[in-house]
């Protein structure tokens, strides 16, 4: 089946694996313009940063909301890159597509069809992730929600599915990736530290889904991932950031 390339600017998803990475929430202004200060260093221009953050517990931080647009606007009047956001209402759609160059569904929300259908009717390309309980038909299917209403800019993202086992955040099912080029023309790529929860096998399992086809990976980095307001023992610090880069170069 042929392919889709979807373009975010100058980079097109689904020829060369890309690299997407970035905090999992963004804390503030400062910190948010160091990342993509050492994210861009290292060659990355596809940047995520969540604004808004569906969390399991309403006590545990939310993310920054319209704040964070803002500094997102900063960061990219400094730094020529391209951001990535989740929108969790289609109340949000547009001043999210105001400030970013992609629009992400969350796993809490695939089958939220509201949001799928007004997503749908714009024209920037959106990161749709399985939900934590979806076959891969039910993924596919939603994904037919954006395209049917224009939007054929639609990247498929693994971020692991909920099982039995309980060592791992989530079981990360690399087996949907080789299925949905099988089944379906769309991008797919690769969220190990969602999949995992668990820094020490962010690595592994990013280059696990290089190599059985993935057309890139999404990774959540943070300067001092202890300290970090959400997700941080799944977040690679700077150093281990740049031995995955080392180590996908070398693949």
């Amino acid at each position: 089946m042929n392919k889709n390339v979807v373009k975010v600017g100058a980079i097109s998803i689904g020829k060369e694996p890309v690299v997407i990475a970035g905090p999992c929430s963004i804390e503030g202004e400062k910190t948010f313009i160091d990342e993509v200060e050492f994210l861009y260093s290292k060659g990355i221009r596809l940047v995520r940063g969540g604004a808004y953050k569906p969390r399991t517990s309403p006590y545990s931080f939310q993310g920054l909301g319209n704040e964070a647009l803002q500094i997102i606007k900063k960061a990219k009047s400094l730094y020529d890159i391209y951001v990535v956001s989740e929108v969790m209402d289609p109340r949000e759609v547009e001043v999210v597509y105001e400030v970013c160059d992609m629009l992400q569904v969350g796993s809490r929300n695939m089958a939220n069809y509201s949001l799928l259908k007004e997503i749908g009717r714009q024209d920037k390309p959106v990161i749709l992730k399985r939900g934590m309980s979806a076959t891969i038909e039910e993924w596919l299917l939603a994904a037919e929600y954006i395209v049917n209403e224009g939007n054929r800019g639609v990247i498929l993202c693994e971020r692991g599915i909920r099982t039995f086992e309980t060592y791992t955040r989530n079981t990360l099912d690399l087996s949907a990736v080789v299925a949905v080029h099988e089944l379906s023309p769309y991008p797919i790529i690769v969220d190990p530290s969602h999949g995992t929860g668990r820094r020490s096998m962010v690595i592994s399992m990013a280059k696990a889904a290089i190599a059985c086809g993935a057309d890139g990976v999404m990774v959540e980095v943070h300067p001092e991932p202890e300290r970090a307001l959400s997700d941080g023992e799944q977040s690679l610090d700077y150093s281990g950031f740049e031995k995955l880069l080392n180590e996908l170069h070398s693949l």
